[in-house]
């Protein structure tokens, strides 16, 4: 059957000679895994870029109940970024959230709420000229309570007031400048991260954090 929905790329992989497989967090259909053939071969009708890392795809795919693979029928990007692919704190911020989402993220059905919530925190994002650096502790915050494991529940009234550095990234909007120190930055990504980790299942280390840690 095919099926209509928005859709923001997580993650591919290679997959035999000019293949890949791209894992996809669909809106009507949740997370949901595309074979796409002969993307990565000179004459592809399709281009790789459209599968980059939180790329915002409209597509039409094919759905089976019960089928682990899929496949799409068309695609194109909704609404392409401006300046998340093209800066370097951006896109390795960017980079960092599609590994975090990929570990945290299973269902699949419909799941509005959350996909808004990606979309809608990527396209500010993506406008935000400066005052930026904290955007990926404020996103996985926030995401903790799509997630059904509000951080804000973690810690008693004490532990998140406004003078602490999660509860002041806590009460502030994207668009907010939270002035932290590289120190209190890295600090509360540490506890974010831990925070992750106990509540998902083979959460892991994330390979990105490295590199988000140096330039960050």
């Amino acid at each position: 059957m095919l099926h209509k929905t928005r859709g923001i790329v997580f993650k591919f992989f290679k997959y035999r000679d000019t293949s890949i497989i791209v894992k996809v967090l669909t809106e009507k259909l949740g997370l949901q895994t595309y074979v796409v053939n002969g993307v990565r071969s000179k004459n592809a009708k399709s281009k790789i870029a459209l599968y980059q890392p939180l790329t915002l795809l409209e597509m039409v795919v094919y759905f089976k109940e019960g089928a682990e693979m899929h496949r799409i029928s068309e695609v194109r990007c909704m609404e392409p970024y401006r300046s998340v692919p093209y800066e370097v704190m951006k896109s390795s911020i960017g980079v960092f959230l599609a590994e975090v989402l990929f570990k945290s993220i299973k269902e699949e059905g419909e799941i509005p709420e959350l996909f808004s919530f990606i979309h809608d925190s990527m396209m500010i994002f993506d406008h935000l000229d400066t005052g930026f650096e904290n955007f990926h502790l404020q996103f996985l915050l926030k995401l903790t309570r799509y997630l059904g494991f509000g951080i804000e529940n973690a810690f008693d009234q004490n532990a998140i007031g406004g003078d602490t550095t999660i509860g002041r990234l806590l009460n502030a909007s994207y668009d907010d400048h939270v002035s932290l120190t590289h120190k209190d930055r890295r600090e509360a990504l540490e506890t974010i991260i831990r925070f992750y980790g106990t509540h998902i299942e083979a959460f892991g280390h994330l390979r990105s954090l490295k590199i988000l840690q140096e330039i960050l």
